[in-house]
């Protein structure tokens, strides 16, 4: 009796199959949910992967149009900085020899000034001088005199030497169109 009541108590009962096997098809079907919802998001996973990978490259080469157009862009600055660079040179280079220029006029102009400044004697000087000429040699007795007492030389101031003395003047009229030829102005000592 004890062993029929323990083969009682080990088979389950009619009701208890039903509900094992209610409970068995109910995770069945959740298992196959599951394994379903496994393959959606294992497929979601990998067109995310793939859409990853395609960015990624497309990143990339971006990444590398940006870089090459970088150093371009820095190659081409760099030529436009040494064409630069030496534009300023040769400009400091004409500045050093335009400042020198201007010295050399600036000299030049204070002497075209003292030379104005000193006019009205040289135009006095001239006009004595051409008196001086229209005078005449003076002669002893009517004889021409060959050598002059007050200089041991030939004299500079000769009225041989003086020639176009008639025309010569340096108002500012005349003083830019005449020119003295072979004319020479002083004496010797």
């Amino acid at each position: 009796m004890r062993e029929r009541e323990r083969a009682d108590m080990s088979s389950p009962s009619p009701v208890q199959i039903r509900e094992a096997n209610a409970h068995l098809a109910a995770l069945h079907r959740r298992v196959t949910d599951l394994e379903h919802r496994l393959q959606d998001a294992e497929k979601t996973v990998r067109e995310q992967a793939e859409s990853l990978i395609r960015k990624d490259e497309q990143l990339r080469a971006a990444t590398q149009d940006i870089t090459e157009a970088k150093d371009k862009e820095i190659f081409f600055l760099h030529e436009k900085l040494c064409q630069s660079e030496e534009s300023i040179h040769k400009l400091n280079q004409t500045i050093r020899e335009k400042d020198s220029l201007i010295g050399q006029l600036q000299h030049r102009c204070q002497l075209l000034d003292s030379i104005c400044k000193s006019r009205p004697l040289l135009d006095s000087m001239l006009a004595q001088m051409a008196e001086a000429e229209r005078m005449g040699p003076v002669s002893d007795l009517g004889k021409p005199t060959t050598n002059s007492s007050l200089t041991d030389g030939e004299s500079n101031c000769s009225p041989s030497r003086l020639s176009n003395h008639k025309d010569f003047s340096l108002s500012e009229d005349d003083s830019d169109d005449q020119e003295l030829d072979g004319v020479v102005f002083g004496t010797t000592v």
